[in-house]
């Protein structure tokens, strides 16, 4: 069973493992291979918890149940998406999606959607009345973003490890667009 919540500093390891296993996974060819191997999990541990604490937007989708045997059953932190009011420097939208992550054995499962659908909602409530999220533009997923009917608005170049790499902002706007996409999945 996959439950959705607010996340806990208790998660903010979980989280971190999250990070650096998507990353890993998604960006080979992409960003260097030194790079990835070289990600940290303390560091981006550290930055959910410090995150966390700070009240923002960071929501965890949760696995439970019998699917989890070699855990006996505990909780596991499958996927999770931050949001928060727009950092001045790329302000295209009133909220931003910072970051969205599921771990490969549990994508395809409507999992992104519902988070996604989690970032919406919290986004709305702080008052943001549009969204955007940069995404590689050699991520083989940015299509995910497509198909919840973020429309391509801007594209720059970002630097990582020394190397530039092409990015794409994709906005919702009104807000309303995004929620209406992952409704069915919440």
């Amino acid at each position: 069973m996959i439950t959705l919540r607010r996340a806990r500093i208790a998660d903010a390891v979980s989280i971190g493992a999250v990070h650096v296993a998507a990353w890993r996974s998604a960006y080979p060819g992409i960003l260097p291979d030194e790079y990835l191997a070289g990600l940290s999990l303390s560091r981006h541990a550290a930055h959910y918890e410090r995150a966390i604490r700070a009240g923002a937007g960071v929501h965890v989708a949760i696995a439970s149940g019998f699917d989890l045997g070699s855990r006996g059953g505990v909780p596991l932190v499958v996927g999770f998406v931050t949001g928060a009011p727009a950092r001045s420097e790329a302000r295209l939208a009133e909220g931003e999606i910072e970051t969205l992550y599921v771990l490969d054995d549990w994508r395809e499962r409507g999992i992104g959607r519902r988070l996604m659908h989690c970032a919406a909602g919290h986004l709305a409530e702080a008052g943001c009345a549009s969204a955007f999220l940069w995404v590689l533009r050699d991520n083989p997923s940015r299509w995910f973003y497509e198909r919840l009917g973020g429309r391509a608005a801007a594209e720059s170049t970002i630097q990582v490890a020394g190397q530039a790499v092409g990015q794409t902002a994709y906005v919702w706007s009104p807000i309303a667009r995004l929620a209406q996409a992952t409704s069915s999945a919440s």
